[in-house]
């Protein structure tokens, strides 16, 4: 799998993280009191796991015992959000006429898509942080590949030297072999013209 795939993967992942706390928030909000201060406090639960499975999913690990206890703090933000939520949307599944066991698993499911959509962006985060980037390849097979060289050289004759060799190389690629900005190209090749 290459950075790009899972690039895709991971938004679908969030996607589907962002549903299941969609459905929590509105169970817990339809079971709240009817009141923005109510409704407000029943909403947060799920919105505070979203933003600690994103905080966890973005921020690379730099020490494992600062890991171990971020993700023993969204462990417990976890059961929290997930308690809350259970009982709310259990409650909410009974009044709009769920019968037997059906408001009872409704709410698993539930858990279950934001259980399992936040241990994959988690996953997905290690995997990105092992596959290196994909690498653009040269649109100029005829040049050599080696890195640029150090400045001490004169930029306006490295530049004029590119172009008389590369005629049709765009300023971006000369940039980027000299090792200056596109702008400074365009700067040296408009001076060169005059």
């Amino acid at each position: 799998m290459n950075e790009d795939h899972l690039i895709r993967v991971r938004w679908g992942v969030r996607a589907a993280l962002v549903l299941g706390v969609a459905t929590s928030v509105a169970a817990n909000i339809l079971h709240a009191d009817p009141n923005p201060i109510s409704q407000a406090i029943s909403a947060w639960p799920p919105l505070a796991l979203l933003l600690t499975v994103e905080l966890i999913s973005r921020v690379p690990v730099h020490r494992r015992s600062l890991a171990a206890v971020r993700l023993t703090a969204t462990a417990g933000i976890a059961g929290i959000a997930a308690w809350v939520s259970y009982t709310h949307m259990a409650g909410v599944a009974a009044r709009y006429g769920e019968q037997g066991l059906a408001p009872y698993l409704i709410p698993l499911s539930v858990d279950g898509v934001v259980v399992v959509a936040s241990v994959c962006l988690v996953e997905l985060a290690g995997r990105m942080q092992d596959v290196p980037p994909d690498i653009a390849p040269d649109t100029a097979p005829d040049i050599e590949r080696t890195p640029p060289k150090p400045r001490k050289q004169n930029t306006a004759s490295a530049i004029a030297r590119l172009r008389e060799r590369h005629p049709d190389m765009s300023a971006a690629d000369i940039a980027r072999r000299v090792g200056v900005t596109d702008r400074t190209v365009r700067r040296h090749l408009n001076a060169q013209t005059a």
